[in-house]
C-alpha cells in the first residue's frame, strides 16, 4: 500500500539536531528524530492517522502533555515512553526545562492497522481498540522492538516485511486487544483488574491531579454514565473516594522517600491545603502525616 502520511504540527523552541531518519512502509511510515526542547518550548500536533510515539529516553519530566491547550498551564501529566494516538485526537506538549531527546514516530493508515488486529480479535473489537489512547511510562521489550525498527529505517536495510513484522508487534504489544473482554466484563457490572491497572497508572502518570469521571471512563472504554455505576460495585468506592486514596498512597511515599515538606506534598497532589492532607490522610491511616513520616522514613 502506497502510502504518505500527513500532520498538521506548530512547534516553538523545538529543533532537531540532525536530518530526521525515515522510510515509508506498506501502510507505515516511520521518522526516527534526534532534537531538542527549550524550557518552555511547546508543541501541537493533530493527524487524520493514527500513530505511535516511542522516546528513547525518560521525559516525563521534562515535557508536559496535554489533551487540551488550557490545561498545560496546570501542569497535566509527563510525557510517557510510549504513546499511541488515535485518528483525529489532538495533542498539546510543554517543556519545563532544556532536554534533549529522541524519539520513533509511526504513523500508520488505519486500514493497516485494522489488518495488524483483526486476526487476533475480530473486525469489530479491533475498530474499538484503535479508538482508546495507550500511555505507558515502562514499555518493556517494546523498547527494544522500537530500537530494531530504527535501524530499519534505512533503505539499504533488510527485506521491508521485516520491519513492517516489527511494527505489527509493537502495534499488538502497544494496543490493548483485552479491550473487548474489559467491555463484556462491565456488561456483567464490574471493571476488570486490566481496567484498574490503566486507571491506576495513568493517574500516577497525572501526577495525582483530580480526574472527572468523564475521563476516568474515557481511559476504559466505557460511557460516563455505566462507568460510574460499574466502578462503585467493583470498588465499593465512588470516583473520588478513589483517589483520594491513592493520593494517599501516594503521599506515602513521598513522606517515606523524599524530604519534601508536608506543605509542599499536599500542594504536588491537590489539596486545599496541609490540614485538608493530614484530615484524609488520618482518616484513611489512623496516622497524621508526621506521624507515619517518623515510622516509615527511609532516608
Amino acid at each position: 500500500m502506497t502510502y504518505l502520511h500527513s500532520m498538521q504540527s506548530e512547534i516553538e523552541g523545538i529543533r532537531a539536531l540532525m536530518p530526521p531518519k525515515w522510510r515509508s512502509l506498506d501502510g507505515v511510515v516511520g521518522v526516527h528524530w534526534e532534537a531538542e526542547g527549550h524550557a518552555g518550548a511547546n508543541g501541537y500536533y493533530l493527524s487524520p492517522d493514527p500513530r505511535i510515539v516511542f522516546f528513547f529516553n525518560d521525559v516525563s519530566t521534562q515535557i508536559r502533555v496535554a489533551d487540551r491547550a488550557e490545561e498545560l498551564d496546570r501542569g497535566e501529566r509527563g510525557m510517557a515512553r510510549a504513546i499511541y494516538v488515535p485518528a483525529g485526537m489532538p495533542m498539546w506538549t510543554k517543556f519545563s526545562s532544556r532536554h534533549r531527546f529522541s524519539h520513533l514516530d509511526l504513523h500508520l493508515h488505519t486500514e493497516r492497522l485494522m489488518r495488524y488486529l483483526t486476526p487476533a480479535v475480530g473486525s469489530s473489537a479491533a475498530r474499538a481498540i484503535i479508538k482508546q489512547p495507550v500511555e505507558l511510562q515502562d514499555p518493556g521489550p517494546l523498547a527494544s522492538l522500537a530500537t530494531l525498527v530504527v535501524d530499519e529505517l534505512s533503505t539499504d536495510g533488510r527485506h521491508p516485511a521485516f520491519a513492517e513484522n516489527l511494527v505489527g508487534s509493537i502495534v499488538t504489544g502497544l494496543l490493548d486487544l483485552r479491550i473487548s473482554d474489559d467491555r463484556t466484563a462491565a456488561h456483567a457490572g464490574h471493571l476488570t483488574k486490566a481496567q484498574l491497572n490503566r486507571l491506576s497508572g495513568y493517574f500516577a502518570n497525572c501526577g495525582g491531579r483530580r480526574l472527572s469521571v468523564r475521563e476516568m471512563a474515557d481511559v476504559v472504554g466505557l460511557s460516563e454514565s455505566w462507568f460510574a455505576t460499574v466502578f462503585r460495585q467493583t470498588t465499593e468506592m465512588t470516583p473520588l473516594q478513589w483517589q483520594l486514596s491513592r493520593r494517599i498512597d501516594m503521599a506515602r511515599q513521598m513522606l517515606s522517600e523524599t524530604e519534601m515538606s508536608i506543605a509542599d506534598i499536599s500542594a504536588q497532589l491537590g489539596f486545599s491545603d496541609q490540614a485538608h492532607l493530614t484530615k484524609v490522610f488520618r482518616s484513611i491511616t489512623g496516622d497524621t502525616p508526621a506521624v507515619w513520616r517518623r515510622k516509615h522514613h527511609s532516608i
